[in-house]
């Protein structure tokens, strides 16, 4: 065993640890834990924990349901809401196969091998993900509207309101992980928040964004509340994104930082939003995977629903921030359709797969959007070659089903699973009647 794990070993005895939660996500983004006893952890690092694989979402198949979780010791962490007396931690695992090679099942697998293809070329990938959710009173019911926490708007103030205290407890908890946040405010729609996290490598931001959905989840019940990233839980309020900035790292220099080009960025930035948006329409099944995601892509508001870029224009799919002089490291690219339902391991993987394509096969970048694309009318937005994203889940499943980069990023198994539940819930989605189907039609028809 290497350093990191003896570290892990020390702490255990040091810090009381009674249980370790092994955590994996299956294909859906869904968090999987599996508590072991501290005498078991070292043949875990050595050997793995095994499990049945077809019990898990999109692992594996009846016949070949042996899979092992190999905790990853650089992600050990406490749980800090476990409170006091013995304590219990986590770590993250890989998924591999009774033979040791990867589970191609993994979705964390899955990035760690577009990082790598990356890597070979020379570049890093970062990644700083602004997370928005909704705080609902209690647990909705279904069938009846949630009641947002409080009545607030966009960076308002509140005194003793419930958003900013549960802002304070999540981000001391997530801090005490060892997950550095950058940022914490109210958002535009009543009891809407956002909590940005501080950038790090794809790999580390991916974990963060699990541990940081499970904690929003436990400090909205220790305080009586509901924590929600559904992308739009409301019809008239806004959705719930999460405008994710990316940038290329040779070594320690910024790839996409050009001093003295337009907005300071690099032909490798340009390549990269080309590929990005080239690939827009393939890699939206993924980025925004539920039905209701689309909800919040058609609304308006930030979200976007054309493919298009810009400077520092909120209303583009991917934005190039204004530039800080004697900042060139800052230098990055925003993508604003993904939201934070979405599986981070497979989004950022697709995010990179793309961009990496408009690198290599050098994509010309289109002509920016310069207005509100909002404000425009469809002949103007048609006139200045804005095409659509998908509208629907259906629209983006027929788009993917004929991406190759989808099929060659995420591997035959992930993409052959991922489409055909994609597909189910669509036919389950379309044979629902709506609340607005009888509203409008109970009482004429």
């Amino acid at each position: 065993m290497g350093k990191q794990e003896d570290f892990v070993l020390r702490a255990l005895e040091e810090r009381d640890v009674r249980f370790v939660r092994l955590w994996f996500t299956d294909v859906l983004g869904s968090l999987k834990s599996v508590a072991v006893a501290p005498a078991e952890l070292e043949g875990a690092f050595t050997e793995g924990i095994g499990f049945d694989g077809s019990a898990i979402e999109g692992f594996a198949r009846v016949y070949e349901a042996d899979m092992l979780a190999k905790p990853d010791p650089s992600t050990f962490q406490i749980l800090p809401w476990r409170g006091e007396g013995p304590s219990t931690a986590r770590m993250f695992c890989d998924i591999v196969m009774p033979d040791g090679s990867p589970s191609y099942a993994d979705p964390r697998f899955v990035l760690k091998r577009t990082l790598s293809a990356a890597a070979d070329k020379g570049f890093t990938f970062y990644t700083h993900p602004e997370i928005e959710f909704y705080l609902f009173k209690d647990t909705p019911n279904s069938g009846d509207d949630p009641v947002p926490v409080d009545r607030s708007g966009y960076f308002d103030h509140t005194a003793q309101s419930h958003g900013s205290d549960f802002r304070r407890e999540a981000i001391t908890m997530l801090e005490a992980m060892g997950i550095s946040v950058e940022f914490s405010h109210h958002e535009g729609g009543p009891g809407q928040q956002e909590i940005d996290l501080r950038y790090a490598d794809a790999l580390s931001t991916a974990d963060n964004i699990m541990t940081f959905r499970t904690v929003v989840r436990e400090v909205a019940l220790s305080q009586g509340i509901w924590a929600t990233f559904m992308p739009k839980p409301f019809t008239t309020h806004p959705g719930s994104g999460m405008h994710t900035h990316v940038s290329l790292f040779e070594g320690d220099r910024n790839a996409f930082f050009e001093a003295g080009s337009e907005y300071q960025l690099s032909k490798t930035g340009r390549q990269f939003i080309a590929g990005m948006l080239k690939h827009a329409s393939e890699i939206t099944c993924v980025t925004n995977q539920w039905v209701n995601s689309y909800k919040r892509l058609i609304g308006g508001g930030e979200a976007p629903s054309y493919i298009t870029w810009g400077h520092n224009n909120r209303s583009a799919m991917v934005r190039v921030p204004m530039y800080k002089p004697n900042k060139g490291q800052s230098t990055r690219i925003e993508l604003r359709t993904i939201d934070a339902a979405c599986n981070p391991y497979l989004a950022f993987a697709v995010i990179l797969a793309a961009g990496m394509k408009g690198i290599e096969e050098d994509y010309e970048l289109p002509r920016e959007a310069e207005d509100d694309v909002w404000s425009l009318n469809e002949r103007e937005r048609n006139a200045l070659g804005m095409e659509p994203l998908p509208k629907t889940l259906a629209e983006a499943i027929k788009v993917a089903e004929n991406s190759e980069l989808l099929a060659e990023t995420l591997g035959e198994h992930v993409y052959d699973y991922f489409l055909r539940n994609k597909r189910a819930e669509w036919e389950a989605y379309r044979g629902q009647v709506s609340a607005w189907e009888r509203d409008q039609m109970l009482p004429v028809i």
